[in-house]
């Protein structure tokens, strides 16, 4: 019998499970220390001054996009080559997704095409760091500086990533960073994400919209008079219950101490990945730009003219084999539902070709040799039969 081996999968060690069943046998499940120290663990890491964990990396895009005052007529500019929150979180809030173009090597959005997009609804701009691979902040960030804008990015493939030396989080270039912990992330607290910010501002927005819009802050306060005791509460924006518990954040805390060990073994992996198809005549191998360190969310293969029209074929000879292979993505503006917002097919030239040939073969930290093994194996096999 054949292999079954997914394209990514988390890895629980026994540490992160004595961690859980450690709050379980406490007294919070939720709203309780541990949220605040995943959080200072985090921001730690990364570099930047403030972390808010949420229930999901869609809750923390939400999140971002409310700390940011998006609302109605107002735009974001995006890549179309992301998971569809990107560009959800912002419909939520009555703002519009502008699609940019991709780089056809990285899949990340072009620096180059987003300042014919701007125009005076544009309200910020978010680079999606795409399969792991950071987008080239430095060169977006002088667009965001020439018009005042807001940058937001979405790091949920991305964290242990690094652009030129920096860490992936530390917001140096952004005014927010955003990251995803579901299971087949970097780490994973099951389902959870978290925006980075250095701005104290943004980090009470942030905190207030994912309880209710409520703070307890008595310097905050707008109804001052108001005032009678420590129970009192103010309701000041309209939120939602976006919170982490305990449970998903003592996992995450222990999920940290690996994050380095788990980035490193999917560097290796994507190392004898690289090797293994090096200039084959079936399909590209990802890159790794000089200025990035990828954190290898996807090892995304792209398959040449040749194959191109057989990537169904490809795909389900692959999955024969075992191999739980996937596709990321089909451009956001093809989906029904933005069809019929008024988008159209070939407005990203490059994202739909780039969709057309793309197959993510599996990468993830808990995978044996002979898991390796037997993805390159049988990769290369599927192409000998055709």
């Amino acid at each position: 019998m054949s292999k079954s081996i997914p394209y990514s999968h988390q890895c629980i060690e026994e540490d992160d499970i004595k961690a859980v069943v450690e709050v379980l046998r406490s007294d919070y499940l939720t709203q309780g220390p541990k949220v605040q120290e995943f959080e200072q663990h985090l921001s730690a890491y990364c570099g930047a001054k403030f972390a808010v964990s949420f229930s999901s990396g869609t809750a923390a895009l939400h999140g971002a996009y409310f700390a940011a005052a998006l609302g109605g007529g107002y735009e974001i500019i995006t890549s179309p080559m992301t998971f569809l929150a990107t560009a959800n979180a912002a419909l939520y809030l009555g703002a519009r997704p502008v699609f940019v173009d991709i780089e056809a090597d990285t899949g990340n959005i072009s620096p180059a095409l987003i300042e014919q997009a701007i125009t005076k609804k544009t309200r910020a701009i978010v680079p999606v760091h795409f399969a792991g691979h950071p987008a080239d902040l430095s060169k977006i960030a002088e667009t965001v500086k020439k018009y005042h804008l807001i940058m937001i990015e979405d790091a949920c493939h991305a964290l242990g990533g690094r652009y030129l030396k920096g860490k992936i989080g530390d917001c140096r270039y952004s005014d927010m960073t955003v990251f995803s912990f579901h299971p087949v992330k970097s780490i994973t607290t099951a389902e959870g994400g978290a925006v980075l910010t250095n701005n104290a501002g943004l980090y009470e927005k942030l905190v207030m919209f994912r309880q209710h819009g409520v703070t307890r802050n008595a310097r905050a306060f707008l109804n001052k008079e108001n005032y009678l005791g420590q129970w009192y509460y103010e309701m000041q924006y309209l939120g939602y219950n976006y919170r982490l518990t305990d449970i998903h954040s003592a996992l995450g805390i222990s999920q940290l101490r690996k994050l380095d060990r788990f980035i490193q073994k999917r560097r290796e992996i994507a190392k004898i990945y690289s090797q293994a198809f090096v200039d084959n005549p079936c399909f590209q191998t990802p890159i790794e730009k000089d200025y990035a360190e990828s954190a290898w969310h996807l090892y995304p293969v792209r398959l040449k003219d040749r194959y191109k029209a057989k990537k169904a074929e490809v795909f389900a000879k692959l999955r024969a084999r075992g191999l739980g292979v996937q596709v990321h993505y089909m451009p956001v503006y093809l989906q029904p539902y933005y069809q019929q917002l008024g988008y159209k097919k070939a407005l990203c030239p490059h994202s739909e070709d780039f969709y057309q040939r793309e197959i993510s073969i599996p990468i993830f930290q808990s995978m044996s040799e002979d898991d390796i093994d037997y993805v390159v194996k049988n990769v290369l096999g599927v192409f000998q039969e055709f």
